[in-house]
């Protein structure tokens, strides 16, 4: 029978950043700012020493929307990080950043290339005649 994972089972920081995500998210959720949403946290990596902690995240608004929601978050990291300190029993409180998660915007891209790449004639085979002066090794 496998043993269920526990905390203890996790690195701390994995915990941590798991725990910061979730309150940020809960509060995100009470605030409920219109330019935040469609907006998806999608990590949280603290710093090992509790000074900082990224915040990314993506969201489906178009890039238009990036700057609006950038200055959302601008707006509400003081509140966002008094949750963070009012909730944890941290040392001290990290103080936020957020940055935009480009992973799911370079996994489009490259799914938009690989479709153009399907759409493209094949490439034709070369002609192996001009090698055929040449000695094997």
């Amino acid at each position: 029978m496998k043993k269920r994972p526990t905390a203890r089972d996790y690195p701390r920081t994995a915990r941590l950043n798991t725990l910061v995500r979730e309150i940020i998210a809960q509060e995100l959720e009470r605030i409920d700012d219109e330019r935040l949403e469609l907006v998806t946290l999608t990590s949280v990596v603290v710093d090992g020493d509790l000074a900082r902690a990224v915040v990314y995240y993506d969201h489906s608004r178009g890039q238009e929307a990036d700057e609006e929601i950038d200055q959302a978050f601008t707006d509400l990291r003081k509140r966002l990080q008094g949750a963070v300190g009012r909730q944890t029993t941290f040392k001290r409180t990290p103080e936020l950043r957020f940055e935009t998660d480009g992973v799911l915007r370079e996994a489009l891209r490259i799914e938009e290339v690989l479709r153009g790449l399907s759409q493209e004639p094949p490439i034709a085979p070369l002609d192996p005649t001009p090698y055929n002066d040449i000695e094997p090794l």
